[in-house]
């Protein structure tokens, strides 16, 4: 692991959470979408955000370059499914966090929700898809 390997990961990460989030804003607010189907859609989006920045930056040199192009595109289509699955697993350690503190612990209040879910859950969750980014999606085999 590099220094530019974590700073592209964070980079990417950051460009993905901005998307995520402005996406959710927007889709809520101005359009008036609920709450699940937003963040449903803004989930996907921060995920292909996030993936293309590995993709093209952070791993870019992981790729297969002397394959033929449709194998490529084989070994990209295998690569999203499994870094969307791998930010799936991040989002569930996000949400058991916040169940465990909310409903476990007995920590209802607004502040509690956010320390357990975006402060302590995002923590957890940014070293599990760090692992699996690096290890299952851009990895030797992968």
């Amino acid at each position: 692991m590099t220094r530019s390997e974590l700073r592209g990961f964070a980079l990417a990460g950051g460009c993905a959470y901005a998307v995520d989030l402005a996406l959710f804003g927007w889709l809520r607010g101005p359009l008036g979408w609920d709450p699940l189907t937003a963040k449903a859609l803004s989930f996907v989006a921060g995920c292909s955000v996030a993936y293309a920045g590995n993709a093209l930056g952070t791993y870019r040199k992981r790729a297969a370059d002397g394959t033929r192009a449709v194998v490529r595109a084989r070994l990209r289509v295998r690569q999203y499914a499994v870094f969307f699955a791998v930010n799936v697993a991040g989002a569930v350690v996000q949400l058991l966090c916040l169940t465990a503190s909310h409903y476990g612990l007995g920590l209802t209040s607004p502040r509690a929700d956010t320390v357990s879910g975006a402060v302590v859950g995002m923590a957890l969750a940014t070293c599990l898809r760090f692992w699996g980014t690096r290890t299952l999606v851009f990895g030797p085999g992968g």
